[in-house]
């Protein structure tokens, strides 16, 4: 069941890309705007996939996971060039691609960011430095039969 649950979102993602590929014509008649929203909607869901793999593979194959995104947005383009109304481009892999590298980044940079420690007094708060002495704290020792102040 582990494996299921690391592997199937991102072997689902990867089916339900190929569903929506196969369809003749997805074109709502909205002119650029459709046209603006399809390109968004696939870069996000080829980043998705990105890291629905990333996740899969145990977040240390970021490489991985974008050459398994990046050959399915391939799959994907030649398998349109069979579906009537549709056509596959090297510039909708190159969007897909596109939708790779952002979620790539987004990711790297919540990633440092939840593992940088809190700073209290740094340049990123506004505040200057804060030396410890001037904090009103007091330290508690704590034993299991007594506290005590210091």
């Amino acid at each position: 069941m582990k494996t299921l649950g690391r592997f199937g979102p991102p072997l689902a993602l990867m089916g339900l890309i190929w569903l929506g590929s196969a369809q003749p014509d997805l074109s709502s008649g909205l002119g650029a705007i459709d046209f603006a929203g399809r390109k968004l909607v696939h870069a996000t869901e080829f980043g998705l996939l990105w890291w629905l793999w990333h996740r899969a593979l145990g977040w240390e194959r970021p490489w991985a996971a974008a050459v398994i995104a990046l050959g399915w947005a391939g799959i994907d383009e030649y398998h349109q060039t069979f579906v009537d109304g549709r056509h596959g481009t090297p510039v909708d892999a190159a969007i897909d691609a596109f939708g790779v590298l952002v979620a790539w980044v987004l990711e790297g940079r919540l990633r440092r960011r939840r593992s940088e420690p809190a700073a209290l007094g740094g340049h990123e708060d506004g505040l200057g430095a804060v030396d410890g002495a001037e904090l009103p704290v007091d330290v508690v020792e704590v034993g299991a039969d007594r506290a005590r102040r210091e």
